[in-house]
């Protein structure tokens, strides 16, 4: 283990200690003084509702022994340290990657429009094979989350962290704090396309990951996604790129691929004489759909280039954990299977859950969607593709909350959908669960999606016996 001191966290932050013992040792870092146990450092954060540096005195009475402050005069508290410096979140970067830098292990570090968590579980399970590995908890992977994951370093041998945005800029601070041995970019989709303006300006954005990454440091990539197959091709870079895909020719491949409810099995191909001694093995995934299937590929990927062996490898997929309402696959007392993929959508990630849905064996099948969010002018136009999914998936039953998410309804009517589906527009999640009361009956399968923000956890709950 290789812990701070309260004297390093001064020098590094150019901050100022108000009262206590410069020799403590910093071990385990808290933000919010209901978690504080005792010996913990708090770190006070000004969010939009309240301000975090407030409550020093409250985390101090709660056991912990030093507070990071910035903002506010604090006076002194006996028996207490605590270090006052300019902001709080820039002291945690700082602090986290100074930390970072003590240890020479392997950083895998992942980024794309969709399937970053899922990836993150997958590879992390796989790393778990052959090292003691730390890994984003669940999506933390902003400015603040990435910094509080790696102060979480005791006696990792590895670590896999997860690095999201809404703007440009965003992963370049977070890929300059973990300094990545090595990234993936798992595909560019729509999200966050309302303040990036178009998926090129997305593209660039993501592909900020690489400048805290040395020169060296490899990049597994999606070669399927259109706008990083093209970026392989026309750009020149240092990086050793690995290629993997199911469609285009790449290192790592996916064949002959057999999707069930709850898992999905496949042929692995390799057309990298460096990693021929993996061929022709047969993968399971425990969750259903493509889209798994690449975030499967992109781990392998990984796994193969840190030198796991290949049954490891296999066996570190199945026996992976993935972050809850994720393709979460819920039994009813009733005889209904329902898919909670609640967690956020997005136009990829909301097709490829359609594209499971149809798929998948069952009697009926039954989509509960929910608006999509901040598309910005692409709004119109998504929720409509979303409509043409819908058509193509065959649902029996659409029911759909949201403003935006009468697109959907409108495009699947021109398309002639009312002849062969029950179509529901609701208003309300309360109001979708009354309807999906009414129609659900035993072999039913029902997804259930939409981003975070419509709260469509509460429809799963509300639908469930």
């Amino acid at each position: 283990m290789k812990n701070i001191t309260v004297k390093d966290i001064v020098n590094i932050c150019k901050g100022k200690l108000i009262c206590g013992n410069e020799n403590i040792e910093c071990k385990q870092f808290k933000k919010d003084t209901r978690t504080i146990e005792t010996g913990d450092v708090y770190v006070g954060i000004k969010g939009e509702n309240f301000d975090g540096n407030t409550l020093y005195e409250k985390a101090f009475e709660n056991g912990a022994e030093v507070c990071i402050i910035s903002g506010i005069e604090a006076k002194e508290y006996k028996g207490k340290t605590i270090i006052k410096v300019e902001d709080s979140i820039k002291a945690i970067q700082k602090i986290a990657e100074y930390k970072r830098n003590l240890y020479n292990i392997p950083v895998i570090a992942i980024t794309g429009s969709v399937g970053k968590t899922s990836t993150k579980d997958i590879i992390a399970s796989i790393m778990s094979e052959k090292y003691k590995v730390l890994k984003t908890e669940g999506n933390m992977n902003n400015h603040i989350g990435l910094p509080m994951t790696i102060l979480k370093l005791k006696e990792h041998e590895a670590m896999v962290v997860e690095m999201g945005m809404d703007h440009a800029g965003e992963i370049r601070v977070l890929t300059n704090i973990a300094h990545p041995t090595m990234c993936v970019i798992s595909n560019v989709g729509s999200s966050h396309i309302k303040t990036l303006g178009s998926r090129e300006n997305i593209l660039k954005a993501k592909l900020e990951i690489l400048e805290g990454a040395s020169k060296e440091a490899p990049i597994a990539i999606n070669n399927d996604n259109d706008l990083l197959s093209n970026w392989i091709k026309t750009n020149k870079t240092t990086h050793k790129i690995i290629t993997y895909g199911i469609e285009n020719q790449s290192d790592v491949m996916a064949k002959d691929i057999e999707s069930f409810e709850d898992k999905s099995i496949f042929t692995l191909e390799i057309n990298n004489e460096q990693y021929a001694g993996a061929q022709c093995q047969k993968v399971e995934i425990p969750v259903g759909g493509k889209h798994f299937v690449y975030n499967a590929l992109s781990a392998i990927c990984v796994g193969l280039e840190n030198n796991i062996e290949i049954e490891k490898i296999i066996e570190g997929i199945k026996k992976v954990e993935l972050t809850k309402r994720r393709m979460e696959i819920v039994k009813s007392g009733n005889g209904v299977t329902i898919i909670n993929d609640t967690y956020n959508a997005n136009y990829e990630s909301m097709k490829a859950g359609l594209e499971y849905l149809h798929n998948v064996k069952g009697d009926r099948k039954i989509a509960i969607l929910g608006d999509m969010l901040n598309l910005g002018d692409f709004e119109k136009e998504l929720h409509e593709k979303i409509g043409e999914e819908v058509v193509k998936s065959e649902v029996s039953v659409l029911i759909t909350v949201g403003e935006a998410s009468k697109n959907i309804v409108k495009k699947a009517l021109e398309l002639g959908a009312i002849t062969n589906m029950k179509i529901y527009e609701c208003k309300t999640n309360e109001e979708a669960i009354k309807f999906a009361k009414e129609e659900l009956k035993q072999g039913d399968i029902v997804l259930v999606k939409a981003s975070n923000a419509m709260h469509f956890d509460e429809i799963v709950k509300g639908i469930l016996p």
